[in-house]
């Protein structure tokens, strides 16, 4: 694999993107690329207490957060890899070993290959070994054109209400 997968059971979400970035494979940590959003915006909406480094990726475990991607064994932007490169089924067998209540994929490229369909943004109408599927704006730097807020707060949202009720 490009990067490790950050997973174990129990979590409160996995994230997923499509595959690692060039900067990331270099620098062996997720979304480190420059510009990339991913780590301002887990402490923005509150899923971190803190803005981690790239090459702290691991410790997302200590806040119930999972890290992975559908391409493993390649690295680089989403055009220059082929639907042969994404892994659906292994994906699936990691979200059933792992049973986070939450699967999100980081930008529409990656949901879309794993639903096989056109998808939007925000929480989606399947599930994965029972967890809840969201398409979120991708972090990239490359994706700017698209970013948007507003889902993240929506996932960040959902998680504080069960992890209240997981509580109470």
């Amino acid at each position: 694999d490009i990067l490790p997968d950050v997973l174990e059971p129990g979590l409160s979400v996995v994230f997923c993107g499509s595959a690692a970035s060039s900067r990331s494979a270099s620098r062996r940590a997720y979304y480190a690329g420059p510009g990339n959003r991913f780590w301002t915006i887990l402490y923005k909406v509150g899923l971190a207490p803190e803005c981690l480094l790239p090459e702290n990726y691991a410790e997302v475990l200590r806040y119930g957060i999972g890290l992975t991607d559908l391409a493993k064994h390649k690295s680089g932007a989403d055009s220059a890899l082929q639907n042969k490169d994404y892994d659906r089924r292994a994906l699936c067998e990691k979200i059933e070993h792992c049973r986070p209540r939450f699967l999100a994929f980081n930008g529409k490229r990656a949901a879309g290959l794993f639903l096989e369909r056109p998808v939007v943004y925000g929480k989606q109408s399947e599930v994965c070994a029972g967890a809840s599927l969201f398409v979120l704006p991708s972090t990239s730097g490359a994706a700017r054109g698209f970013w948007r807020e507003e889902p993240w707060w929506q996932l960040a949202g959902e998680i504080r209400t069960l992890r209240i009720g997981q509580t109470s």
